[in-house]
Order: structure tokens, then sequence, then C-alpha cells
């Protein structure tokens, strides 16, 4: 029987309430009615996505359907959009899309699906949503989680990843179209009703092989508009005067950002994963472009309370504001929260103003500097020394550590695993897992750094092309490199990863700091004996196993 006063059930991310499941209100902060309208969202763009591949068979398709699904899904991942108005604003416009692309249906002669979540009618008000989205709560979260639901959830999950970078990706001018056809295939597919595990196995390692096509063009699109990362000090101090933070992910935004502050005397910083926005030359060459402020996202709330400019949040990464700062904060994009005011123009003369109020830094602090900008050009580079340095026995082994961070204090482990590494070892990182260790100084190896900051999260394909070109060079396979994979994972994106790393054969990752709650002993039985995933243990354990490989 269904639990009628359940309110809501998220499970996505890593910190999910007891190891389960939030139920009464988010970890993250997120209330039971806009955790409702999210699953009411995610329901409303299965209907959307059956139309849509009618639209595509028929000719008719509308690619402004592909990103708006994909801004929608963005929306909906862990620490995004806390504003329930806003994700009403977007079940709306999934209504308009649907009934404009039904519209282009009917006049190809077609008939637009009935079945299933296209059935659906939603309400026409916030409130009438609220209650039809605490009713689909209610009515269908399974208790307990069978197999199915588990894979369905992490096809869903995963899907949202790719969905992030697919966003980004158009923003920069780059579309392919098999990412957005592969993301309504998957939305559509579980309103079939009729696909078992293998199935359900089978999509989420397409899912994968979807989300290696987006993180393949947003590099692309990254460097082709700001150039290849390269090398750079980025100060951890600041400098004297107006002060802009940017947080998030959109290089994007920070160019036009950077475009708008030009002559303005306001100098912008970066918090969290927009560190590597340094190494691009062309944002780079912005001189108001200073340094980094802060560490990873769950540390914003001190942090940015203590910052006397504006912030810009981007996108993933937020916490609703606290009080004492709420009225520095913007956001752009897909994120939001109640009371924040959000700028979906492109205009940043609100954030610029605000910034120019407040009083800024009194004086100069200087700090220490840390090195980014080692993205796959930058290390391939100097692949043939590190062959050479592989095969004479000064590099003994390569370690990946990277993801996601987070609150926990379990997380400690992967500052302990990297301080402990080997001399004669290196360490490739991204994503914001790196805080835990980014300001360490490892020395060099035979000339190379040892700590190599290999980007954000997406960056992922920069190391996975590293990975297979010193395979290639060393003429053996991926699994057999001198290599482990040590990964910390928090939210949706980085399930993406996983799963395209499972999709390109990966073994032996080792992942922490827990299991993901949405995959019940059966599934993760599978995932293990298919791939040898691991729970990381401790630093000494898991260096020592590492290293006999």
């Amino acid at each position: 029987m269904k639990d009628q006063s359940r309110r809501m059930f998220c499970f996505q991310c890593e910190q999910t309430a007891g190891g389960r499941g939030c139920t009464s209100v988010g970890v993250c902060g997120k209330d039971p009615e806009t955790s409702a309208l999210q699953d009411l969202l995610i329901y409303s763009l299965r209907r959307l996505a059956q139309v849509a591949l009618e639209s595509r068979r028929l000719g008719v398709y509308d690619e402004s359907v592909g990103f708006f699904a994909c801004e929608c899904l963005f929306a909906t991942l862990t620490n995004v959009n806390f504003d329930p108005d806003r994700i009403a604003g977007y079940l709306r416009g999934v209504e308009a899309k649907r009934r404009a692309l039904e519209e282009r249906i009917r006049s190809a002669g077609g008939k637009p699906p009935a079945e299933g979540p296209a059935g659906l009618a939603l309400a026409g008000t916030k409130e009438g949503l609220v209650r039809q989205a605490l009713g689909y709560v209610a009515e269908n979260y399974p208790e307990p989680v069978s197999d199915e639901y588990a894979l369905r959830s992490l096809l869903t999950i995963g899907l949202k990843g790719v969905a992030a970078y697919a966003y980004h990706t158009y923003k920069l001018g780059k579309v392919d179209d098999a990412v957005f056809k592969f993301i309504e295939e998957a939305l559509a597919a579980p309103a079939t009703g009729k696909l078992g595990v293998e199935d359900l196995l089978g999509l989420a390692l397409r899912c994968g092989w979807a989300n290696l096509k987006a993180m393949e063009l947003l590099d692309s699109a990254n460097t082709e508009a700001y150039g290849h990362p390269a090398p750079v000090k980025v100060p951890l101090g600041v400098k004297k005067g107006k002060a802009i933070l940017v947080s998030g992910h959109d290089l994007k935004d920070m160019e036009e950002l950077l475009k708008q502050t030009r002559g303005t005397g306001i100098y912008v910083y970066t918090h969290g994963e927009m560190l590597p926005a340094h190494g691009y030359p062309k944002l780079k060459a912005y001189p108001q472009l200073y340094g980094h402020y802060g560490t990873a996202w769950h540390n914003q709330r001190r942090e940015f309370n203590s910052f006397p400019g504006a912030i810009l949040m981007t996108s993933n990464c937020l916490l609703p504001p606290l009080e004492g700062y709420r009225g520095n904060v913007f956001t752009t994009g897909p994120v939001g929260a109640p009371g924040v005011p959000h700028i979906s123009n492109g205009d940043f003369t609100p954030l610029i103003k605000r910034a120019l109020e407040l009083p800024g830094f009194p004086k100069d602090v200087p700090g220490k500097a840390i090195v980014v900008g080692y993205a796959r050009n930058a290390v391939l580079s100097v692949a043939e020394r590190i062959v050479r340095a592989v095969k004479e026995g000064r590099i003994r082994h390569f370690f990946l550590v990277g993801g996601c961070d987070g609150a926990k204090p379990a997380r400690s482990y992967y500052t302990e695993f990297v301080e402990k590494t080997p001399k004669d070892t290196v360490v490739l990182t991204l994503g914001c897992g790196k805080f835990r260790f980014f300001d360490r100084d490892l020395g060099e190896v035979d000339g190379i750094p040892r700590l190599l900051d290999m980007g954000q999260c997406n960056d992922a394909y920069s190391a996975i092309k590293v990975a297979e070109e010193l395979a290639r060079a060393l003429n053996v396979e991926v699994n057999e490199l001198p290599l482990s994979l040590v990964l910390s994972w928090f939210e949706q994106k980085a399930v993406a990863i996983l799963l395209t790393l499972l999709y390109l054969g990966v073994r032996n990752i080792r992942l922490g700091p827990s299991f993901p709650a949405f995959l019940t002993p059966n599934v993760l039985k599978v995932l293990s004996e298919k791939y040898n995933i691991m729970p990381i243990r401790t630093p000494e354990e898991d260096l020592a196993a590492s290293l006999k490989r």
C-alpha cells in the first residue's frame, strides 16, 4: 500500500538522508513541494519525449525541444534549483513545447501519442501543480525499491548529467542531435513498461555513450571558443577593490561577465569548479580575472558570507543562501532560489551594479598560488617524456583522484590518499573533489608536477584521452596501464561519468565515500562482478593494492 502521507522521496545524491532517501526535507535544503514539482517535471518530460520521437519519425522535429529538455533536466540536479515558481514555469514550458510539436505532427498527417505519460493533463495553476505533484510522489515510489526501479533511477540520474553537459555545449553553439535523440529515447523508454533488468542495464551503458559524446562536444566547444587550457598560476589571495565571485561551471557566462566588467574597476574571482577558467587563454586575457576565492561548494555559506562583493551562480553547486548574503547573490541558467534575482538574458548590469555598491576588499592580501590548466593538450605535449619516465621506472604509477566533493568527514580519505602517494607517482585530478588537496605541494617527478589539475568534472574527457594515448604509446590496453581510478561522487554528473567509464570497459574503479542509495544489492553485485567496482577502504590499503598491479 502506498504511503499517502509521503511528500517527497529523493535519493539521487550521495548525502541522501540515512543513506536511503530524503522523505521530509532534502539534506540539500530542498523542500517537499519543490522536490515533488521536479519529479512531476521529469514525468512531463517523458511525455514530451514521446511526442518528440513521433515528430522525428515524421520529419517535423524542433531542435529547441532538445535543448529545453536538457535545461529542464539540469534544473532537477542536486543543488541547482530550489525555486518552486521556476519549476512550475518549466512545467508550463514543457506543455507549450508539447502542444507546438503536436500541431506539427497533425500538420504532417500524423497522430500525437496519447498513451502513458502522453495522456497526462497538467493543472493550470502553481497550486494545482503542487497538489498534482505531491499526489504523484505518493503514488509512484515503490516500497521496497526493486531492481528494475533501481536501474530506471540509474538511467534517469545519468541522463541528468548528460543533459547538463549538452546544455553547456548548446549555449556555445554546438549540437549533436544524437545526444538529444538518445535523451528523448531514454526518457520515453520506461513509459512502455516492457523493459527488464537487461534492457535497462543496456540503456544505462548507452547513457555512458551519450555522455561521452556530450563531453567530447563540450571539450571541442570550450577549446574552440577559449583556446586549449595551458598551465597557469592562480593566486589564492585578493586584490584591493570591488569584486565579483563566479561559481558553477558555465564558461559562456564567465565570458559574458568579463566582457561587461571591462573598465569597471571590478576584479572577478572564481569559486568552486570555475577555477579551471583561468587556464583558458582567451578568458585569462581579461586583466580583471584575478584569482580564486574559497574552496568547494559545500563551504559556500561560510565563504560567501565573508565575500565583500556580488556573487554569480552559473550552474549546479548552489546552497540556499543565508540571509546575511542573500542580497548579493544572482543566478543564471537553470539555477534558482526563492528571493534571489535571476538573470535570464545575459545582461549582468544588476550584478555589476550590486558589486559597485558593496565595499569590496579594503587592501591587497597576498596568498599562495596554485597551478591549473593541465588538460589533455598540456599533458600530451609532454607525453614522450612521461612514457620514457614510465619505461625507465622513474614514474611508477598514476592515480586519477577526482570527482565531487561533499561535507561528509569520510571524504578526508581523499586528502590522506593523495598526501600518502609515493614520490615516484603522479596524481591527476578533476572536478571539485580536488579541493580536498588542491593546494598541496607534492613536488615533481622527472620534471613533471606530481599533481596535475585537469579541470572541471566534464574534463573527464581529457583524462580519458590522456589514458588512451598513454595506452597506445605503451602498447597496452587502458586497463593494463599503471593507473588507478579513485573516484568520489556526489551528484548526477558524476554518475553520468561513471556510466561513461563503464561503457568504455574501464575496470577496477574505487568509488566512495559510499555506494549510491538508488542501487539495490543485486544491481551492485552485477556491476561489481562485471567491472570490479570497489568501495574505498583506507588510504593505506588502497594504495598498497593499487601499487601491486
